[in-house]
């Protein structure tokens, strides 16, 4: 039976609601910093029934289940050293992306690329020092929150399509698309859904905001997400890596800002150090402007020697630098 009018609008509110109470939960789960008891949960987190104890533990039930489908590494563990009551628990280590540890002076030439860097003629914002492979300073005391933006409808429809199981198909970059999608993540400002390209494609990496027209399939349990699926492996770590290109890049860095390079590439790149001290490596590129805003900040301390189409959009982007 289809839906339409007020049926459609009950469903849109009810998962709206869902997944406000679950971003509640898992921000909840991710500060308290200890185990925490479902009656604590029940009493702290917004969106949970205070005085119908089945419907909490219903409720409560069904959120632990999609946390865990989305691949949110929610356990169980005593709350103290008698080892008496249990609690929930959601170790920030094992879901949240590792420092990059950049020094002061990395920060500060960071900051400095950002200014002087001009691509296509506009001015650098938050969005361009994320694509020269940081992440612009922030004041203290920003409250944890997820900002659902322009996307929140689409993050609906890929939200049930994860935890149902569902097949997910949309636009992007001007292809369409048909994925398994295993999981959902937000990462330098965007939210990302993982997924397997079907048929029997690869696992990629899409941002939400670069897509169009998301549909979930009408039949859910479609497929199985893999024991081993890592949402936090399987997201590129390197602004780069993001994007729907396939490219390979083979870059030479000179000796002095080596060392910098080497800690800014991901674990999929090759890298070969060269007798001088200087450094070759080969990367899996899938967002050239991105790989391009990062050579940008090495001046002429790094050569992107292959391919040579690539080569070329880097020496057109530095013409096109006010000197």
């Amino acid at each position: 039976m289809l839906l339409s009018g007020p049926g459609l609008a009950y469903i849109g509110i009810r998962m709206k609601n869902v997944i406000e109470r679950i971003m509640n939960l898992l921000a909840f789960l991710l500060t308290a910093g200890r185990p925490v008891t479902a009656e604590e949960i029940r009493d702290t987190v917004a969106g949970y029934d205070r005085d119908n104890d089945d419907a909490f533990h219903r409720m409560f039930e069904r959120d632990k289940d999609l946390l865990r489908n989305m691949g949110i590494p929610l356990e169980l563990a005593y709350t103290d050293a008698w080892e008496v009551e249990q609690g929930y628990l959601v170790d920030p280590t094992q879901y949240e992306l590792p420092n990059i540890e950049l020094t002061d002076e990395e920060r500060a030439a960071l900051w400095l690329a950002s200014q002087v860097v001009r691509l296509g003629g506009e001015p650098t914002g938050h969005g361009a020092l994320l694509k020269l492979g940081g992440a612009p300073l922030s004041g203290a005391g920003e409250p944890l929150a997820a900002n659902l933006g322009l996307a929140a409808d689409a993050l609906e429809t890929i939200f049930l399509a994860i935890s149902e199981r569902r097949s997910l198909t949309f636009t992007y970059r001007e292809r369409d698309r048909h994925v398994h999608p295993y999981g959902l993540r937000h990462q330098r400002g965007h939210w990302y859904v993982v997924g397997q390209q079907q048929p029997g494609g690869e696992i990629r990496a899409y941002r939400v905001d670069r897509g169009s027209g998301f549909r979930a399939g009408d039949a859910g349990d479609v497929f199985e997400r893999p024991a081993d699926f890592s949402i936090r492996d399987a997201l590129p770590s390197a602004p780069w890596e993001s994007g729907s290109e396939d490219i390979k890049a083979l870059v030479r860095f000179d000796a002095p800002v080596a060392w910098w390079a080497q800690r800014q590439l991901s674990s999929s790149a090759v890298v070969e150090e060269e007798p001088d001290g200087s450094l070759v490596a080969e990367l899996s590129v899938a967002n050239p402007d991105a790989l391009i805003g990062w050579l940008l900040t090495f001046a002429d301390q790094a050569e992107l020697l292959t391919p040579a189409d690539l080569r070329q959009r880097l020496v057109d982007t530095v013409r096109r630098v006010p000197g």
